[in-house]
């Protein structure tokens, strides 16, 4: 229920609270390529997602055995910021390596 306030004996102003929904949330998700060593895949996901070294090889191995790997999940923005990043990052190393997003599941 709104709360009322009156700063005069004719005005009254009524307060609401405002309900934000939270952004839309996608994953990023690191490409298994023939070329892209295994150290720079690791590399990459400890800069640019913050992975320490176990989580970082946990996540390479993935990507290496099933094709694909889940690096973080993030708004759309900050989403489409690291995977600018990460290509930036790889291509002036010469390395093939693909980021992609796709909406995250409410599951």
């Amino acid at each position: 229920m709104p709360a009322r306030t009156t700063s005069s004996p004719d005005l009254v102003v009524e307060k609401q609270s405002a309900k934000t929904a939270p952004p839309p949330m996608y994953k990023v998700i690191l490409l298994n390529d023939d070329y892209t060593p295994m150290e720079f895949v690791v590399h990459v996901l400890q800069k640019f997602f913050n992975k320490g070294q176990q989580e970082a090889m946990r996540i390479m191995l993935q990507v290496h055995h099933e094709g694909k790997g889940i690096c973080g999940v993030y708004p759309h923005d900050i989403a489409a910021s690291r995977i600018a990043q990460v290509a930036q990052h790889a291509r002036t190393r010469q390395h093939p390596l693909q980021c992609v997003m796709e909406p995250a599941s409410d599951n």
